[in-house]
């Protein structure tokens, strides 16, 4: 679930917490006032953490991405400059769903004299599983 889709849950969750509430004293049932504004309350905790966790997993991601990018900037020629923290610089791209930028980061990778094929083989099919989700996913919208 991304950030949007995160803050339109709040916002629903926003709207139908009070109309619970609302209810629930027309009944005229107290107990089912209390537990709806503890399961409101609840909610949006749990919900405000979610967010948090989301945005800063992500801000983390583009740290990782920004120091890659770094890393490959300064020295190119060097294989082990396109990894951060053990991750691949072509694989941090396919996580944020940019296949076209990690296709050709994984070819000027490939190019390396001191490339390992291992790493070569698993960033490519990374991408192929990548690409190949999406074009599912685009013939199911269609």
């Amino acid at each position: 679930m991304n950030y949007a889709a995160t803050l339109a849950v709040l916002a629903v969750l926003a709207f139908c917490f009070p109309l619970t509430v609302r209810i629930g004293s027309a009944v005229g049932v107290p107990e089912a006032v209390s537990v709806s504004v503890l399961g409101a309350v609840l909610t949006f905790g749990l919900a405000t953490f979610l967010v948090r966790w989301q945005v800063n997993r992500h801000r983390v991601h583009l740290d990782r991405l920004a120091a890659a990018r770094a890393q490959v900037a300064a020295d190119p020629q060097n294989p082990r400059s396109y990894f951060v923290a053990g991750e691949h610089l072509g694989s941090l791209l396919l996580r944020l769903d940019r296949r076209r930028e990690a296709a050709e980061v994984i070819d000027r990778y490939a190019r390396l004299g001191g490339a390992r094929e291992s790493e070569i083989v698993a960033l490519r099919e990374a991408l192929s599983s990548a690409e190949r989700r999406q074009r599912r996913a685009q013939r199911r919208e269609a």
